[in-house]
């Protein structure tokens, strides 16, 4: 049986020790924030979607795919090993070294190329307010502010008979509304746009997954089979993720600052309708009545594409999705995001907080 050599060992001590000086690095936010997030991830993210950007495909996809392909091989090739030669269960000590130092490797990829990002002081810092705890009537005050938004904005699409673009001219209208918020918020700024469909829409309406940022490429993908509601607000999120807001809440509040400065109808109604959702089962944790009053309030064609999300929900509704959240809730938890899942409503905070400073939400 092969046995690890010592260049194996000394190779795995030194990812150790890197991985270990990672951890010490991010254990200092405003370090992170002044060094890496504003200093040196902008060139690698830049680099990054210069490169892969003009791609007319995801690289990000190919690449997971090749390594899930690959995955698959190795576990073959081992189990006809272990028939063949009537192997031990367990593999050599030199395969768990590789594995161990493959997974050493990637979680210092991982963070030197985008993962950093969860450990910087983030956009509460740059926007200068504090997320504090809220009471049951401020909950209930921005339930009343963003159905007046919402109900206002639906009505203008309904109006002017705005229709929903294509992908591609979703896509450039998400890059004319991060520059319209950049007016205000530079560190919103965005260029060498890198936003593709995902390869794998089939896969994350089963699994839940409406969107996702390949941290290797650079790249947002974007379930495009989602309903077309939700996908400019959905396109702000991952877009959020490529310029350095690695929380999920972080994500959604900077995607719904942009979504909701852009003036554009359809990624306000976008913004409103999702973070109404978010405030509204908030409430109905603690006052079931009063949420289900304001759901009644709601005009006629909110509630329309609220069913339509049911039946999207419905309709892809496995046994596996919520394997799935609890595997990638575990990651959150993992990264600095101790309530899992929860994260993502976590905005509704960030808005309440944003509120009581600035007034109307979005500034």
């Amino acid at each position: 049986m092969q046995k690890p050599d010592r260049c194996s060992i000394l190779s795995v001590i030194i990812l150790i020790c890197i991985a270990l000086g990672i951890r010490l690095y991010a254990s200092s936010p405003e370090i992170v924030e002044s060094s890496y997030t504003s200093g040196i991830y902008p060139y690698i993210s830049s680099f990054l979607r210069r490169l892969f950007g003009p791609l007319p495909f995801s690289a990000g996809d190919v690449l997971y795919g090749f390594l899930f392909l690959f995955a698959w091989w190795k576990a073959a090739q081992w189990l006809r090993r272990l028939r063949k030669e009537k192997l031990s269960g367990f593999p050599p000590k030199i395969a768990w070294l590789k594995t161990f130092s493959f997974f050493l490797l990637l979680y210092i990829i991982f963070n030197l190329m985008w993962g950093l990002n969860y450990d910087r002081k983030g956009i509460h810092y740059q926007m200068n307010f504090q997320r504090e705890e809220y009471s049951k009537e401020e909950v209930i005050n921005i339930n009343n502010v963003l159905l007046q938004q919402v109900n206002a904005c639906k009505e203008a699409l309904l109006r002017q008979r705005i229709s929903y673009p294509s992908t591609k001219d979703l896509f450039i209208k998400t890059n004319q509304a991060f520059a319209e918020a950049a007016k205000k918020y530079p560190f919103l700024g965005y260029s060498h746009p890198s936003v593709k469909p995902s390869f794998f829409n089939f896969i994350g309406n089963y699994f839940g997954f409406s969107g996702y940022y390949n941290p290797f490429t650079g790249e947002a993908q974007v379930n495009t089979d989602v309903p077309p509601f939700l996908q400019p607000y959905i396109n702000c999120h991952e877009i959020s993720h490529q310029l350095g807001y690695a929380k999920e809440n972080e994500a959604n509040f900077a995607g719904y600052i942009v979504a909701t400065a852009s003036g554009d109808s359809l990624f306000m109604y976008s913004a409103y309708f999702d973070l109404f959702l978010y405030a509204n089962r908030n409430l109905y944790r603690t006052d079931s009545v009063t949420a289900n009053h304001f759901l009644a309030l709601l005009h006629p064609g909110v509630k329309k594409d609220i069913e339509t999300l049911k039946a999207y929900y419905k309709k892809y509704e496995n046994p596996a999705e919520p394997v799935f959240r609890w595997i990638y809730g575990k990651y959150l938890e993992a990264n600095d995001q101790p309530l899992g899942m929860t994260t993502y409503s976590e905005v509704v905070a960030d808005v309440i907080a944003w509120h009581k400073k600035y007034g109307q939400p979005g500034g």
